[in-house]
C-alpha cells in the first residue's frame, strides 16, 4: 500500500504511521524525523532545517521534494510506503503525482487525522516538557497551526477530489485511533 497520513502538527501522525507501517509491513518515511536525525548531526541541511522551524516555518518545497524522492527509491519503499509530513504543500502533491508516475504507481489512501487544535497545542507542550524539544513553545507551535491550516490543509480537498481521502477522528487513546484507522483501511 502506498498511504500519506496529513494532520497538523501533534495530530499523533508519527505514532499512527509506525503502527500502520508495521501492521502493513512497508516503511514510515517521516520527514521531520529525517530533519531531525540532519539537525542532531548538525549537517548543513539540519543547521538550515534548524533555523526554519524555530521561526514556526517549513523546509522550502525543493529541498523536502529532492529528500523523499531519494528515500522513495530505496528498495523497501518498492512495494509501498507510508508518508508522514508529506507532501504538505499543493506543489509537493505535484512533485508527488509526478515521481509516483515515473515509476507506474499512485497512492491508494491519504489519511487525515482530524483533532482539536487546543488539545494539539497540549499535546505538543507536553511533548516539549517530556523530550527537550526546544522549537515547540507556544507561540511556535501556534504559528505551524497557521501555517498549516493556511498551507497544508488545502490538500484534503485536492486528495477528496482524487476520491483517496479518508478522514479518521484523531482524538482519544491512541489503541482507539489505531483501530479507526485499521478500519478505514480495511486493514
Amino acid at each position: 500500500m502506498r498511504l500519506i497520513i496529513l494532520g497538523p502538527p501533534g495530530a499523533g501522525k508519527g505514532t499512527q504511521a509506525s503502527r500502520i507501517a508495521d501492521r502493513l509491513s512497508i516503511p514510515a518515511i517521516s520527514t521531520g524525523d529525517i530533519f531531525r536525525a540532519n539537525i542532531k548531526n548538525e549537517t548543513e541541511l539540519g543547521l538550515q532545517v534548524k533555523e526554519l522551524l524555530a521561526a514556526g516555518r517549513f523546509v522550502p518545497d525543493d529541498v523536502t521534494n529532492s529528500i523523499v524522492e531519494n528515500r522513495l527509491a530505496e528498495d523497501d519503499a518498492r512495494n509501498g510506503f507510508l508518508l508522514d509530513g508529506y507532501p504538505r504543500t499543493l506543489e509537493q502533491v505535484r512533485a508527488l503525482d509526478d515521481m509516483l508516475a515515473k515509476h507506474g504507481t499512485e497512492l491508494d489512501k491519504v489519511l487525515e487525522l482530524v483533532v482539536d487544535v487546543d488539545e494539539v497545542v497540549g499535546r505538543l507542550l507536553r511533548r516539549a516538557e517530556i523530550e527537550g524539544r526546544e522549537d515547540d513553545t507556544e507561540d511556535v507551535i501556534r504559528e505551524r497551526m497557521r501555517v498549516y491550516t493556511e498551507e497544508t490543509a488545502p490538500l484534503s480537498a485536492v486528495y477528496r477530489e482524487k476520491g483517496l481521502l479518508v478522514e479518521v477522528d484523531g482524538m482519544g487513546e491512541v489503541d482507539e485511533i489505531t483501530a479507526r484507522i485499521s478500519d478505514a483501511l480495511g486493514a
